[in-house]
């Protein structure tokens, strides 16, 4: 029909995340292959994505690909790309759990999975980090319904909800719940907790940096604010075990505050821009820190031990991650089905070993 590489393609929403979602088998095997044409077809190398679906915000600057599972007692495997449109860069160290809320009713819709009568239960091998987390569809009459009465921050109307739930989920990427070993590190003076139980975050009191922790994510634009939580975010990626944390977007940075009749108040960063609500991996992390002795969150909020629900106050509201022994840890989310058909990269932009296969 044109000179264009069509590749079949669903947009979805995924909690407050949104992006392509693609068939693990429409796209190359080979991360380099599959890296450019994801940047072609995301508008890679312009502030905006001009040229592609991305856009100028990193929660819509999502790809989500999905295949049949490659471990046993999974349903599906799911590998979570995020495009950095900017720098032309994308970085599958993170999961995201926003957007994992819509692997599930995807993978039904796309016929990996079979529908149940009237809730469905799909076991997704997240590929980022090797985990396993369940997602509960509903599926009256063995189909997916997008509209109901659930409510999240951060997302207009209500919708179904998809319940979320990430077991040991404890040392996502370093294997470990401290990966430095201690539940504070002090960084150029300032105090911070290394932890990773789902994404690697970086906690930080947001006073220690001068900040309440209740900002807007515009307030935070200042140029030698950014530099500093830059540097700390670098040496703690470094500390975490991850030497090239510059080039990725873990560990995540958050500010957290006491949060009044919430637990805390937070400012979760992407790893640069101030997140709007609140990524669900990093609220796993933060709800965990809560519970783990020592840590800065701990002292912030006092003793506590599952079962408990962790408030989190993010710019759009809250959400609630609810700790239960096992560990396990749940959320609530909702999804929507936007768009499918097909989505087209430029040839030029991906290599001709791609256009041979």
């Amino acid at each position: 029909m044109n000179d264009q590489i069509a590749i079949p393609c669903v947009v979805m929403r995924g909690g407050t995340s949104r992006g392509p979602f693609f068939l693990a088998r429409d796209l190359p095997a080979d991360p380099k292959l599959r890296d450019a044409i994801l940047l072609s077809v995301m508008g890679g190398g312009h502030d905006l994505g001009i040229d592609g679906i991305g856009g100028a915000n990193a929660v819509v600057n999502k790809v989500a690909i999905v295949g049949p599972a490659s471990v046993p007692g999974a349903d599906v495997d799911y590998l979570f790309a995020q495009v950095r449109v900017r720098e032309g860069i994308v970085d599958t160290s993170p999961n995201c759990g926003n957007m994992l809320a819509a692997v599930g009713p995807f993978a039904i819709e796309a016929g990996l999975i079979a529908a149940a009568a009237d809730r469905t239960h799909v076991r997704i091998h997240n590929v980022n980090t090797g985990k396993l987390i369940d997602a509960t569809v509903p599926t009256p009459a063995g189909r997916v319904t997008y509209d109901g009465e659930a409510r999240i921050d951060g997302v207009p109307g209500t919708a179904a909800p998809i319940e979320l739930s990430f077991p040991n989920a404890a040392g996502a990427r370093t294997g470990r719940l401290l990966p430095t070993g201690r539940p504070v590190d002090c960084i150029d003076g300032v105090d911070v907790t290394c932890i990773d139980a789902a994404m690697p975050v970086m906690l930080v009191r947001a006073a220690d940096l001068g900040r309440t922790g209740r900002e807007a994510p515009s307030d935070f634009a200042d140029s030698g604010f950014r530099a500093r939580l830059e540097t700390l975010r670098i040496e703690a990626g470094r500390r975490m075990g991850f030497p090239d944390s510059a080039t990725m977007v873990i560990p995540k940075p958050v500010l957290i505050a006491r949060g009044g009749e919430a637990t805390l108040n937070t400012r979760y960063f992407m790893p640069h821009d101030c997140h709007n609500a609140l990524a669900v991996t990093g609220a796993v992390a933060i709800a965990t820190a809560c519970v783990t002795p020592g840590t800065i969150a701990a002292e912030m909020v006092g003793p506590l031990a599952p079962p408990v629900p962790i408030t989190l106050v993010h710019p759009s509201g809250q959400l609630v991650v609810r700790l239960e022994p096992g560990p396990v840890a749940r959320v609530l989310r909702t999804a929507r089905r936007i768009f499918e058909g097909h989505v087209f990269a430029r040839r030029s932009h991906v290599p001709h070993s791609v256009l041979a296969a």
